[in-house]
């Protein structure tokens, strides 16, 4: 039987735990070979392990997704290698900590705002060509609706978000003539090391693991999604 992803090259940022390690071996069970992304060496190599035994290979890429050179930088080493993207999924970011607006550290708040926005409108920029190079060319975002009772103290987390939300949509609609796909996902609670510092009371095994919520990124990572420009919230 055909695996919706077979072939497909698909590159994930943050893949070095979390919801990204989760894709990476679903995407790869799926048949993408992937391109990882993530600042630790160790990490990216244990998800790798994980690939092979899914069946699947992977090319790592150790990057700071702070250093805007090394983004930059990333699509001339792709292109010679690959020749397109298939896929890209932004789901690198950091919380930072909360705290209330007036008391927030500048530096920490700037720090959000250059991994959760800044690095993904630079990787917009970086692969876009890649993408547009594929015959069906798809980039999902990862954001959190930060809402309600759980909206004050997570400033620059929430307003990151917000404005990655703003971004993608806008990208989708400058691209919906082309072959290209561009949505959101907010895949809720998850098991994952940033909700553990948000909720450092809350025992992990009450919250869903990031494994169960892959399916919806295989669906829209497929040739066969039309759906642009839209947030699937999960």
């Amino acid at each position: 039987m055909t695996r919706p992803l077979e072939n497909r090259i698909a590159l994930i940022t943050g893949a070095s735990r979390g919801l990204g390690a989760a894709l990476a071996k679903r995407f790869a069970a799926e048949g993408a070979h992937l391109i990882l992304i993530a600042r630790t060496v160790g990490g990216l190599e244990e998800t790798d392990d994980a690939v092979r035994e899914a069946g699947g290979s992977a090319t790592l890429v150790q990057m700071d997704l702070e250093d805007n050179d090394s983004i930059d930088g990333l699509a001339a080493p792709l292109l010679e290698r690959f020749g397109k993207i298939d896929i890209a999924i932004g789901n690198a970011a950091i919380l930072g900590r909360l705290s209330p607006m007036g008391q927030y550290i500048p530096e920490v708040w700037e720090k959000v705002f250059k991994t959760n926005l800044l690095a993904n409108w630079r990787l917009i920029r970086a692969i876009d060509p890649l993408l547009r190079a594929s015959d069906a060319g798809r980039m999902i975002f990862v954001t959190d609706r930060i809402d309600g009772a759980e909206a004050p103290y997570w400033g620059p987390y929430a307003a990151s978000k917000a404005a990655l939300e703003k971004m993608a949509k806008t990208y989708a609609r400058e691209t919906v003539q082309s072959n290209l796909r561009v949505n959101l996902v907010d895949p809720g609670k998850m098991r994952t090391a940033l909700r553990a510092q948000a909720f450092p009371g809350e025992d992990p095994q009450s919250v869903p693991a990031p494994e169960s919520k892959t399916d919806i990124f295989v669906e829209l990572a497929s040739p066969a999604c039309s759906d642009t420009g839209k947030l699937f919230t999960l």
